[in-house]
């Protein structure tokens, strides 16, 4: 008896990790690592937010949740801004386009010590998949626009507010110039997605090795979670002796930034970061993975 099929996205096929990609990265790596480093900013009293208490009763500003959200960009981001420089870790800079009227100097210090800067929507009080085609299409323009202006050059990347997609997101990232997406957790490997505007790779960013869902959400402990880091980085480093991998760590100053749990990230990274070119880990941005794929792409097959 036939039976439908069920619906499909239609911008990739299935594809099992044991189809094998190339042996290495640049300089013979195996896994690239990147730090990908939230920097948000929430609206006061109205719109989404994570928070570390149940929201305040309607009509009554939720003072507490925006203060605790709001020590990430005054107290956490510059102290592991710190900690990557400390570590000479490179950071994949994920950013609301808000910041550049809350605070537009943290943008300033990460991108002056050449981090990649990927565009975040405009704040994470919204989620992008409600919006019509017109609005969503205005959203992604003006934060590559503004971003551009700003700092000089134009984002590659995006990673929608809230991972909130609609059906034409990778088709208006694509028509607007972006190289790549975030969204998408579904591999350990990049992925080329077809768009009405060609290709847009899919860089892989984790839900599991992420801090929100991890401890904001599932209420594990600093020290669960960089258990977690480390295993998730020592089992990748293992697997990627059949071939490249990528592994990326999804972080949020409000969380890590607290003092008690920075030290713990701390602790976790200064061990990782001892892993470098020969241990075949390539520290690095989702962009720099996103030009790799892109080139070998575009390369002529061999003869």
């Amino acid at each position: 008896m036939s039976q439908p099929l069920l619906r499909h996205h239609g911008r990739f096929p299935y594809r099992p990790i044991t189809d094998h990609d190339p042996a290495h990265w640049p300089g013979e790596t195996r896994l690239a690592v990147y730090l990908g480093f939230n920097l948000e900013h929430y609206a006061f009293g109205e719109g989404r937010g994570v928070g570390i208490a149940p929201p305040a009763p309607e009509g009554e500003p939720d003072v507490l949740n925006y203060a605790w959200r709001d020590y990430g960009n005054r107290v956490g981001a510059w102290r592991c801004l710190a900690l990557f420089e400390s570590l000479n870790l490179p950071a994949g800079v994920i950013a609301n386009t808000a910041l550049l009227d809350h605070c537009p100097e943290l943008l300033e210090a990460f991108a002056a010590r050449g981090d990649e800067i990927i565009a975040h929507g405009h704040t994470n009080a919204e989620r992008q998949g409600q919006l019509d085609e017109t609005a969503e299409r205005r959203l992604i323009v003006a934060c590559r626009e503004r971003l551009a202006t700003h700092l000089g050059q134009a984002p590659s990347g995006w990673l929608s507010p809230w991972i909130s997609e609609s059906e034409r997101t990778p088709d208006l990232l694509a028509e607007a110039g972006f190289d790549y997406l975030l969204n998408w957790a579904h591999d350990d490997r990049p992925t080329a997605m077809r768009t009405t505007a060609g290709t847009l790779w899919s860089i892989p960013y984790p839900q599991e090795v992420n801090d929100i869902p991890t401890i904001s959400t599932h209420r594990v402990s600093m020290q669960e979670f960089c258990t977690m880091i480390r295993d998730q980085f020592l089992e990748l480093l293992a697997q990627s002796q059949q071939q490249r991998l990528v592994m990326g760590i999804a972080l949020h100053p409000w969380l890590v930034g607290q003092p008690f749990r920075l030290r713990q990230l701390r602790e976790v990274l200064t061990e990782l970061a001892g892993y470098r070119e020969a241990e075949g880990v390539w520290w690095t941005t989702p962009g720099a993975i996103a030009r790799q794929v892109q080139a070998e792409a575009a390369a002529p097959a061999p003869e």
